[in-house]
């Protein structure tokens, strides 16, 4: 019952983290914060200097991820984070880093 519960609760959220984002250690970053908050999805530079992520788990896994994305590493400079919610996969393992 409480993994059925667990389960419904879940949400799944794209963002996209514009500025001095690649080149800083912000996927390896994103993966780390993503994993210590139990977080499965994936994380990926995009050929425009952007960083792009996927992240699923409970509302409040998410939103702990979404404030640490908006601090990011410390060689970093965010410009802007677009997050939309997503549906929720319930397939994925682990949290990733992708190539393009």
């Amino acid at each position: 019952m409480l993994l059925k519960r667990l389960m419904n609760e879940r949400k799944r959220i794209w963002l996209k983290v514009t500025g001095r984002v690649q080149g800083v250690g912000f996927r390896y970053f994103t993966r780390r914060e993503a994993e210590r908050l139990g977080l499965v999805g994936w994380v990926r530079n995009m050929p425009n200097g952007d960083v792009e992520a996927e992240a699923e788990g409970i509302p409040e896994q998410i939103d702990a991820f979404v404030a640490s994305i908006r601090r990011g590493p410390s060689a970093s400079r965010i410009a802007e984070i677009m997050v939309n919610d997503l549906p929720v996969l319930n397939g994925e393992a682990l949290f990733e880093i992708r190539m393009f």
